[in-house]
């Protein structure tokens, strides 16, 4: 996952370039053709695309920033099930048959803005498109991958190591060494209350791996923080790597 850079010269209705990798993907016909239904959204931190049970009208290809898809407990608490950025999207289930939203799903870094296509026109070329069919079809396999993997992590690794595997993805999935990051949101991710973040962030930041001051991180040593994190951040890049991704 680790690509910050792409290579297409596309861009989007609006004009801004594209980065998102899935429709990068496409031959030029097919983008073309699904360009023309795609509109554009700016979104802001916290902003919700998707709740529990609601109908899903639009699928959504982020263009950069960080999405989660969390589930909801029983004492209303969210903890965070999947993360996606600009190597994604947000949706998936609707290319399994599955139109209804299971979890709260939001911005939780900003970043750029997100490509909106309805549902009608995706499931259209979904089933009319070869290429985009096989596309999807990876990510959602991708998707499968990397959430096991992280059932894993949170069952096996300790916050720390947590911790810095998900400041490696969100790392990857911004144009930035520093972006917005607000500690409840972070503790949504990890699992975990605000007050043990907040540890965490102090320690990472003790050791020069980061800075963190007014809600915004900075990534000072990434090779480092690489080292610090478990195997889980290696492990979901060769995922997506092999799945030419």
């Amino acid at each position: 996952m680790r690509r910050r850079t792409n290579a297409s010269t596309r861009v989007l209705p609006d004009g801004t370039p594209l980065q998102n990798r899935l429709l990068a993907a496409l031959p030029t016909l097919d983008y073309n053709r699904i360009a023309q239904h795609l509109r554009v959204q700016t979104t802001a931190t916290g902003d919700m695309l998707y709740e529990p049970g609601r109908r899903i009208r639009d699928v959504y290809f982020p263009n950069g920033g960080v999405y989660s898809i969390t589930t909801r407990m029983r004492d209303g608490s969210l903890v965070e099930v999947a993360t996606v950025g600009r190597e994604g999207m947000l949706g998936a289930g609707v290319f399994l048959g599955d139109r209804s939203g299971t979890g709260p799903t939001f911005q939780q870094v900003a970043d750029g803005p997100v490509a909106v296509l309805a549902v009608s026109p995706f499931i259209k070329e979904a089933t009319s498109s070869r290429r985009f069919h096989e596309v999807m079809a990876l990510y959602a396999q991708a998707t499968l991958l990397q959430t096991m993997q992280c059932a894993a992590c949170n069952a096996r690794h300790d916050v720390t190591q947590r911790c810095c595997r998900w400041l490696l993805e969100t790392h990857d999935r911004v144009d930035a060494d520093d972006f917005e990051l607000k500690h409840e949101f972070l503790a949504v991710m990890l699992g975990v209350r605000r007050p043990t973040v907040t540890v965490v962030l102090h320690g990472l930041q003790q050791t020069g791996l980061i800075s963190s001051r007014y809600g915004r991180l900075r990534v000072l040593k990434r090779k480092q923080l690489e080292a610090a994190s478990c195997e889980c951040y290696a492990a979901i890049c060769g995922h997506f790597a092999r799945l030419g991704l």
